[in-house]
């Protein structure tokens, strides 16, 4: 065995794919861009065809040894895989080339760790890393003098060492996710005192690298970082959204997404994500000059489904059409509802359909009016509150005068029996287009 190194920068990259894949030459483009993300040399990169997965490398023997020339000749200190490997597989490609492997999942978190800012942000990143760190501590190092233990005469310092280092593990995790779960219930509150002020809520999501940043800057009074690389900006970011038709809204810029994007990084990452469970409406953005972005488009709708977010309506954005030289428009659908809008926002072009287009959206799919209720209607009134459907609010011996001013999906999700008067607001609103 060899021991690790605790970085490296010079890297020869293996790229596996499938016979078929008619999406590897784009898969091979992305992992090139993540790894030059993390701060890497791409010395060179070996592609293999696996069409079935070799238990010990993943790719087969004569594959792996011509890794190990690549590394020797081109004297690299790291091998960055684009799949996800198993913790034998890791090891076992580690001990056959020398150096340190890294697969996609460790790759992304590492980047993660670079990039996290926050408070939240550092803590979610660092439990990911222990998550994924976990199942990798069997016999993970050259120190261990027995790895298996519990037989009579095979009891050692390997096996204390490996079960100290478990529980090691073990407590930080607790400890981080004690930690995440205070910083939550803050977030939490935060959001609903956004959502009883009643304030429409949008969320840009996309692929990572679309533009979303740039266009948060333009469209607000923001400054998010913005850069030509996967995953620029990670944490959460909230502005207020001034000049449209419906009032005041906020717009929150999420993490970018990419595909096969680890387990526990998505699972860790609740607090940015919440921002798009939690809206109202969501700004997909799009990079219009990429030639696959309906697939990219695919791969996020499929993130936000796992995350929750599938179902909340989209305004599909456009951007970079300076790169194409396309021009701005607002694209509507059958009924004259916003769609579609493809803009620039390095140039400004289009931004004037942008805003039209969340006016439109969330001034029109929000129920005003006053509501009254008896003083028995007192769950109802409490879901209504706790949902931020309530602007305002009188009480007199007959009941509860409220001034209701919410989303209508978020009218009709509150649901029950006795949500009977909420119904006949939402029918009588449909009824007047309002």
């Amino acid at each position: 065995m060899f021991d690790r190194q605790k970085k490296g920068e010079r890297a020869v990259l293996l790229l596996p794919y499938a016979r078929g894949d008619g999406d590897a030459a784009r898969r091979a483009e992305e992992f090139t861009e993540l790894v030059k993300s993390a701060g890497a040399e791409v010395l060179g990169n070996i592609t293999a065809r696996v069409e079935d997965p070799n238990p010990r490398f993943y790719v087969g023997s004569g594959k792996a040894d011509e890794v190990a020339e690549a590394v020797r000749a081109l004297e690299a200190d790291l091998v960055l895989v684009d799949h996800l490997l198993s913790p034998v597989q890791e090891r076992n490609l580690e001990k056959h080339l020398g150096v340190r492997v890294v697969d996609r999942a460790g790759l992304i978190l590492d980047i993660f760790a670079q990039r996290a800012r926050s408070h939240e942000g550092k803590l979610e990143v660092e439990l990911a890393q222990l998550k994924h760190l976990a199942t990798r501590l069997v016999r993970g190092w050259t120190h261990l003098d027995a790895q298996r233990g519990g037989a009579i005469g095979n009891r050692g310092p390997g096996e204390t060492q490996l079960e100290t280092d478990r529980r090691l593990l073990g407590e930080r995790v607790k400890q981080l996710t004690k930690r995440l779960e205070k910083v939550q219930v803050q977030r939490g509150q935060q959001r609903r005192a956004r959502l009883r002020n009643t304030v429409p809520r949008v969320a840009l999501v996309g692929y990572t690298n679309a533009g979303k940043s740039s266009l948060f800057n333009a469209i607000t009074v923001g400054d998010v970082y913005a850069a030509d690389q996967l995953f620029a900006t990670l944490d959460p970011t909230v502005r207020k959204l001034d000049g449209l038709d419906c009032g005041p809204a906020v717009l929150a810029d999420t993490v970018g997404f990419v595909r096969d994007l680890p387990h526990d990084l998505v699972a860790a990452f609740r607090g940015t994500l919440a921002e798009a469970r939690d809206a109202d409406l969501l700004l997909h953005v799009s990079d219009a000059s990429d030639e696959e972005r309906d697939l990219l488009q695919r791969v996020v709708d499929q993130v936000l489904e796992e995350i929750g977010a599938g179902d909340l309506p989209q305004l599909r954005v456009m951007n970079k059409i300076d790169l194409i030289e396309a021009e701005p428009r607002l694209v509507r659908d059958g009924e004259g509802r916003p769609t579609q809008v493809w803009l620039s926002a390095a140039t400004g072009a289009g931004l004037d359909l942008l805003r039209e287009a969340l006016g439109e959206l969330l001034g029109g799919d929000r129920v005003q009016s006053e509501l009254h209720l008896p003083l028995t209607a007192g769950r109802l009134h409490a879901r209504l509150k706790a949902a931020g459907a309530i602007a305002g609010e009188s009480v007199d011996e007959h009941g509860w005068r409220l001034a209701i001013d919410a989303p209508r999906a978020v009218l009709a999700a509150l649901g029950g029996e006795d949500a009977g008067p909420v119904r006949a607001l939402i029918e009588r609103a449909e009824a007047s287009g309002g």
